[in-house]
């Protein structure tokens, strides 16, 4: 956008996620893959050796499975992320009416992109934008590299927005309240099982040890929301899901949790995965497929997984209130962008 004086000033909201092939084929989902396996903070191995192990080994081997496992979760609208983070758009733009503030998407991997959500912002006249990365936990493989391509993008830029950022609200009481209320809406309708198991994203246990609270983040959400629940740490656990590669990763895993909870004569468990924003190919296919196939092969009789927060009302307000809260002191407009053109032309200005 060409720069006017009449062009009003905005506050822009860029929420942003991990994002998803555009196709759930091999070719789109290689193309995937290919993007986000590349960026160091998820993989952190030297660069020349990463790069002979994924375009040797995993880019020639891994598309095919994951492919087929999008195939599983894929619908006519497309991929279930893509959809609920638009339906997210476009309810929280109508949440944030009377505050006149624009929201835009932007995905860390594949499209639209980050520097999509940027330009679309700037495009509207978005001159103080507040970042909204939809990962509860903080974690450097995920809210970390967001803030890097945001970085990255904004080195174009000539005018540089006033940007703030969200790194996290994992003990924000409304996602609480948000993740209490799903799982109780559950047991009214299903019962409640013998165990609750909280399943979380994992990372390599290095990477906790070299600092990344993510780890800690994510037993402190699962203390609040048993706490929340009324439930005992006899009634519930914590685990550990999506791990790739050789590398230990946070334990217990999620798999092996299940199938030990089987064996120890738990008949009945529910799963729900406090650390996704959007239901997406972890927790549709092997949250809700592949490790209920763990559970039952195993002996467990009952299984059953709880929805992400998705559109939900209460996650859409717990987001108003995030947006709210941080975009505090910023006023949209001092002064009617047309009197500021009528003294800028007065000064010599084209436009």
């Amino acid at each position: 956008m060409n720069f006017d004086h009449s062009h009003r000033r905005h506050i822009g909201v860029l929420l942003t996620n991990l994002g998803t092939p555009a196709s759930p084929d091999t070719r789109g989902v290689r193309r995937f893959l290919k993007e986000f396996l590349w960026d160091p903070r998820v993989v952190e191995v030297p660069r020349p050796v990463w790069w002979l192990v994924l375009n040797g080994v995993i880019l020639n081997t891994r598309p095919r499975k994951s492919a087929q496992a999008y195939q599983k979760v894929w619908t006519e609208q497309g991929s279930p992320l893509m959809t609920i983070a638009m339906e997210q758009v476009v309810q929280l733009r109508e949440s944030l009416t009377d505050l006149d503030i624009i929201v835009e998407l932007g995905m860390r991997y594949g499209k639209p992109s980050l520097s999509d959500g940027l330009d679309r912002l700037k495009e509207q006249g978005a001159t103080r934008i507040l970042v909204l990365p939809l990962y509860p936990q903080y974690s450097a493989t995920t809210t970390a590299t967001t803030f890097d391509a945001i970085a990255a993008e904004l080195k174009s830029w000539r005018w540089i927005p006033e940007l703030r950022f969200i790194n996290h609200y994992h003990d924000h009481k409304l996602y609480i309240d948000a993740l209490a209320d799903s799982v109780e809406n559950h047991w009214k309708q299903h019962g409640q099982a013998d165990r609750l198991l909280m399943s979380f994203h994992g990372i390599p246990q290095d990477y906790f040890h070299s600092g990344d609270p993510y780890y800690c983040e994510c037993q402190k959400t699962a203390r609040l929301l048993g706490e929340r629940l009324g439930i005992t740490t006899e009634q519930y656990q914590v685990s550990f899901q999506s791990r790739l590669g050789p590398k230990q990763w946070l334990q217990p895993y999620t798999d092996h949790t299940l199938e030990a909870m089987a064996n120890e004569g738990i008949r009945s468990v529910q799963v729900i995965c406090p650390g996704f924003s959007a239901d997406c190919l972890e927790t549709l296919e092997e949250i809700a497929m592949e490790n209920k196939d763990v559970f039952i092969k195993a002996g467990g009789k009952n299984y059953e997984y709880i929805s992400c927060l998705n559109s939900e009302p209460a996650h859409i307000e717990l987001m108003r209130i995030l947006v709210t809260t941080h975009t505090q002191g910023w006023d949209n407009e001092e002064e009617e962008p047309e009197s500021r053109q009528v003294r800028a032309i007065n000064l010599g200005a084209s436009r």
